[in-house]
């Protein structure tokens, strides 16, 4: 008797199971367009993931094959099967082989080894491919290390809506989140790792939001923040009561970049009376102020039309690359902005260009813009600018030494820019020695 009881237990046991799996399944599928409206990472995780997994399973070797990534086996070991086989097919051709998929936020990421002969730029070109096969909204291919190559994908497009927590408190020191990576991850700005950046774009393009994104971050952080806004101020008055300085046309701005220069060697002196290489070695108490100086519109700076303004253009210049070549372990930080960035403006833009580590490229109005920003960084990062449509408001890529990332900036307008600026408006420091009287 209990031998029956125990089979028939058995035997209800997987129906059950089944019954549990229908019920799970057929709720996700009631609950997935609020679960993916409210809870996005839940609803891949739950649904969209083990979907898209099992269809990368099921078609690895056909579009490896497909891709021209799939090698033939040798010829002789054909002869030999057919032989022994009696006439049986010939083995498949070999395939890379791929790691576990292992998802992320918005997406997974999977590790490829290569066969002999195949480089990284073999699956960079079949990646549209792969988009396309797996049903998700992009696939981007990078080298992982030798003989390897990572392979990430995005089931949306995380720039369409991005998602960036709120910032509580002032954070870490000089590191700002401003807007998402096209990967899910957050953009971040961190001075201290990337000291100077140059940010293009044309009207409409995202710019002015960035830079908003930026001060809304650092103002509530112990910094000084300087302006130079040679268009009147109508851009960075916004954010004057948080601003220890503000340079609104060039004669102000070149005796401002002079008293920032100054201010440079004075804590070039510091840190040597102290035996230290930079501000960081300093105790709190002796430490000064991180300066970051915010220039809108660089070309009103470069741009002349009569012997004064050449030599004013060219003392604007040069103190901008003193301070970019000095200012990282001093605690001076730059972020140049500007619609058109070109080397028809000069020179001294070119020699600038080259010590600002951080480069940001919107949609521009011209290809030199955009070549000026990124073609000495990364050819891909350039096309992937031009790339940018109108529609694309705050879409930008952004390049450096270690490589390069498309993302957008959240969405911070300039009135609340300017509330946050007020609102820490009693942070602002007061640096004397940037109060320069006119001549």
């Amino acid at each position: 008797m209990k031998l029956a009881s125990a089979t028939s237990a058995g035997a209800t046991w997987p129906s059950w199971v089944l019954v549990a799996a229908a019920v799970l399944v057929s709720g996700l599928l009631l609950a997935g367009p609020a679960l993916r409206r409210r809870y996005p990472v839940a609803w891949w995780l739950l649904c969209g993931f083990p979907a898209v997994a099992f269809r990368v399973v099921q078609t690895w070797r056909p579009l490896m094959a497909g891709c021209g990534l799939a090698v033939s086996r040798r010829p002789a070991l054909t002869v030999v099967s057919g032989l022994v086989g009696k006439g049986a097919p010939p083995p498949q051709p070999r395939v890379p082989r791929r790691g576990l998929i292992r998802p992320t936020s918005s997406g997974f990421v999977l590790l490829v080894r290569l066969l002999p002969g195949q480089v990284p730029e073999h699956f960079v070109k079949a990646a549209p491919a792969m988009a396309e096969n797996w049903q998700v909204h992009s696939v981007r291919v990078t080298s992982w290390k030798p003989g390897v190559v990572r392979i990430v994908a995005s089931a949306a497009d995380p720039l369409a809506d991005p998602r960036v927590p709120k910032q509580r408190g002032p954070g870490h020191l000089l590191r700002v989140t401003v807007g998402a990576l096209e990967t899910g991850a957050a953009w971040v700005v961190d001075l201290r790792r990337v000291p100077h950046w140059l940010i293009v774009g044309a009207t409409r393009s995202g710019k002015s939001t960035l830079i908003n994104a930026l001060v809304a971050g650092l103002a509530p952080q112990p910094v000084a923040l300087v302006g130079i806004d040679c268009k009147g101020g109508m851009e960075l008055s916004l954010y004057e009561p948080r601003l220890s300085a503000l340079a609104t046309n060039r004669e102000q701005a070149v005796r401002l970049l002079a008293a920032l220069v100054d201010l440079t060697l004075d804590r070039m002196t510091l840190c040597r009376a102290a035996r230290v290489r930079n501000i960081w070695g300093l105790s709190g108490k002796e430490r000064p102020v991180p300066v970051v100086v915010i220039v809108d519109e660089i070309a009103e700076l470069f741009l002349v039309a009569s012997r004064n303004e050449k030599d004013e253009a060219h003392a604007a210049g040069t103190a901008l690359i003193r301070l970019a070549q000095l200012g990282a372990s001093l605690g001076v930080f730059l972020v140049v902005a500007g619609q058109r960035v070109g080397s028809d403006l000069g020179p001294g833009v070119t020699a600038l260009r080259a010590q600002l580590g951080g480069r940001v490229c919107h949609r521009v109005a011209d290809p030199g813009t955009a070549e000026m920003a990124l073609g000495d960084l990364n050819p891909d990062a350039l096309k992937a600018a031009q790339a940018i449509t109108p529609e694309q408001a705050g879409t930008a890529v952004l390049a450096s030494g270690d490589g390069w990332e498309r993302a957008r900036s959240h969405l911070i307008t300039e009135a609340e820019a300017e509330a946050v600026a007020a609102e820490y408006a009693h942070l602002t420091p007061v640096l004397s020695e940037l109060h320069v009287e006119a001549p």
